[in-house]
């Protein structure tokens, strides 16, 4: 009787160098967890950014060098109030640091799922729906979606500040932006491809 383990029935033990490889999986935990640190880091600054805008609103000055500053913007006129720009640019880069923090959500629990273990999230209140029929195909095209928005947030910085730019700046950023959105389109254009010849074989 042959000793290898059936592919649809409980697997068995693996042999010691298989063993190994399939372990070595989990040399990519720390990696998951170097993530989650880097998005605390992002909550700090987006509450940083968040509370310079509220003491600005209220006549801080200190706090307002401190958003023109981290913000870029330039004015031939000196600048000791907030205006509806500078408004406008903080509240686009706190949208971008949460758009990056989904980002890193999406990487480090999708990832996680695909490449290192099972969580067993079936059942749990709070799982997220995307994560049912998440594999490495569907991560790339989620990701792509999600650096195409990441994208746009910083082409909408980018004009509303535009007197600041360079237009080379402009137009290598604008050709950026729409790298990415060919290279998504591409990803998903493929993962369709892919997914209707699995389809068509089984």
């Amino acid at each position: 009787m042959s000793n290898k383990p059936s592919r649809t029935g409980h697997p068995g033990a693996l042999r010691p160098l298989p063993a190994l490889i399939f372990a070595s999986r989990w040399l990519q935990l720390p990696l998951y967890l170097g993530l989650i640190l880097a998005q605390g880091v992002y909550v700090f600054h987006f509450w940083l950014e968040l509370v310079h805008l509220l003491e600005a609103a209220f006549g801080n000055q200190q706090a307002l060098q401190a958003l023109i500053s981290g913000i870029g913007y330039k004015s031939d006129l000196e600048i000791n109030h907030l205006n509806e720009t500078i408004i406008m640019l903080v509240v686009l880069a706190l949208i971008d640091v949460v758009m990056i923090s989904n980002l890193l959500i999406m990487v480090i629990v999708g990832g996680y799922e695909t490449f290192v273990s099972r969580m067993n999230l079936e059942g749990h209140p709070d799982q997220p729906e995307w994560l049912d029929h998440v594999n490495a195909s569907v991560l790339k095209v989620k990701l792509g979606t999600a650096i195409i928005g990441i994208s746009s947030i910083h082409l909408l910085k980018t004009f509303i500040n535009a007197a600041n730019y360079d237009v080379k700046v402009l137009m290598w950023q604008t050709l950026i932006h729409i790298t990415f959105l060919f290279s998504a389109i591409a990803i998903a254009y493929a993962d369709r491809l892919m997914s209707h010849h699995q389809h068509n074989k089984s």
